[in-house]
């Protein structure tokens, strides 16, 4: 059986599929890539047993249909590095072979039985939603560096997607700091809510093309599925209830700061510098029309202090943060200023965007930490 297909269009999806394997399997089968030929299109699989990822490619030939499994790694390095040109596959069912030839060359690999392939997980349950595709990339991008990486805590070890009856919310925390997206124009008749791992994140993040469209969801208790473009994610949810995260953010700031963001990103990143390597404690000074960073490193006699202008509306605070964290914090915005609210040197803060978009409130929050005075 022979079939014909683009080598870069084919580079791509295998890159892709690349990213959800392990180096490591309990099964030898799941180190490979599914090939599955039906009706002139070629479908593609592969999985780690706890996340599936599928999708397919039209082929410009095929004189009939197959499935079989090609070790990933041989078949990844093999196509990636080629430039645009056909490639036609010479399947050998019986002898358990394929040949892959091009323009100037062919090379053979073994192949698998494409029905011994742990099939996805089927989805029981009934709650199905759908967001634009452009909008949650940009929300669950957002909040992406804030997941925790904690054996003892997993429920804190993904995003929080958090369907209510006014809004959508999208969360990360990891306990130190949390990121919240709530989108307020996304309304649900049917509430639900699941918590979507790390590496599911970050797959979607790499296979999200720039094409309009949404994002097509479908969970229940144990699983979810989310189909977007050509591409279809099935994967296990992380166990466990996720904290009330709405009730650790303080609702009443009475002093609050506007800066600018990428002036206070620079000063903080000169600062740190000089913070001790075991906390990176910055002390934050509010007072008038200014912030004074301040940080030191006793052990190797280093300290720094520099000052930011603010437009300051409050009592003069003086607050330590962990400086690495809020560096991260301003990365992750794209505005020209940003709002510290404060309520006092025993709580959280908040960084806002100056201006929010319509239909989108971010918020996102920062523990403090002890200073010696």
């Amino acid at each position: 059986m022979k079939f014909t297909v683009s080598s870069t269009a084919l580079g791509a999806k295998l890159v892709a599929l690349g990213k959800v394997i392990n180096s490591k399997n309990a099964l030898p089968i799941l180190g490979d890539i599914v090939f599955e030929v039906k009706a002139y299109e070629l479908h593609l699989m592969a999985s780690d047993s706890e996340i599936w990822m599928q999708t397919g490619i039209e082929l410009t030939e095929a004189d009939g249909d197959c499935r079989f499994c090609i070790g990933a790694h041989d078949i990844v390095e093999a196509v990636k590095g080629l430039a645009e040109q056909p490639l036609t596959f010479d399947v050998d069912i019986e002898k358990n072979v394929v040949k892959i030839s091009y323009l100037n060359g062919l090379f053979s690999l073994p192949i698998e039985n494409g029905d011994d392939f742990p099939k996805p997980t089927e989805i029981s349950g009934d709650i199905q939603k759908s967001i634009d595709k452009g909008l949650f990339n940009e929300c669950i991008t957002r909040a992406h560096f804030g997941c925790a990486q904690d054996e003892l805590r997993p429920v804190m070890n993904g995003e929080y997607i958090d369907f209510t009856a006014d809004s959508l919310a999208i969360v990360a925390s990891d306990g130190h700091k949390l990121i919240r997206n709530k989108l307020t124009e996304i309304k649900s008749e049917t509430i639900g809510a699941f918590i979507m791992p790390k590496k599911v994140v970050g797959l979607l993040r790499n296979t999200f093309s720039r094409d309009a469209g949404e994002v097509q969801m479908h969970f229940d208790s144990r699983n979810a599925r989310l189909t977007y473009d050509t591409t279809i994610l099935t994967f296990r949810l992380i166990d466990g209830r996720y904290p009330n995260y709405n009730s650790v953010i303080p609702q009443s700031n009475p002093n609050q700061a506007r800066v600018e963001r990428a002036a206070m990103l620079a000063a903080l990143k000169r600062v740190i510098n000089f913070a001790n390597t075991s906390s990176y404690l910055v002390r934050f000074t509010f007072d008038g029309g200014k912030i004074q960073l301040d940080a030191e490193d006793y052990d190797f006699s280093k300290t720094a202090t520099e000052t930011v202008k603010c437009e300051y509306d409050g009592q003069p605070i003086s607050i330590g943060f962990k400086g690495s964290t809020f560096v991260d914090i301003l990365s992750n915005y794209t505005c020209q200023e940003v709002i510290v609210q404060l309520s006092d040197p025993s709580r959280a803060a908040l960084i806002v965007p100056s201006e929010q978009k319509e239909g989108c409130e971010v918020v996102m929050l920062i523990m403090p930490m002890l200073l010696n005075n």
